[in-house]
């Protein structure tokens, strides 16, 4: 039982990446594929947590009461989780501000419109 559930949330991180590239693939809205790329991130910080965290291990505060010996958590994979939140952040809003130009100058935010005025 341990054994499956060891590599659950790995399972987890991937079913929500495929999510969100299922998603992407069949959107017809820039905003739906931005936000199915925000999905898609997310199935990323399920798998650094997932790396990182360890059966009965504590935070990694060592003092008089926890001893050297005392399984802990990764904080590199929490603080790489972390960073990854910031960037996605940055992304989703960056990505927002160009489907709000583009809606602005073509009128529409259907990929498949934008492609036929090309040529």
């Amino acid at each position: 039982m341990i054994g499956f559930l060891a590599y659950y949330p790995y399972a987890v991180a991937g079913a929500i990446v495929l999510l969100g590239l299922v998603g992407i693939a069949i959107s017809r809205d820039l905003v739906h594929a931005v936000v199915c790329l925000s999905v898609c991130q997310s199935g990323t910080y399920v798998f650094l947590l997932a790396v990182g965290y360890q059966y009965g291990g504590i935070a990694p505060i060592f003092g008089s009461t926890v001893h050297r010996g005392t399984p802990v958590v990764d904080p590199v994979v929490q603080a790489l989780s972390l960073t990854d939140i910031v960037v996605s952040a940055a992304i989703t809003s960056m990505l927002l501000a160009l489907v709000i130009q583009i809606a602005k100058r073509r009128g529409t935010v259907d990929p498949d419109e934008l492609r036929s005025l090309e040529g």
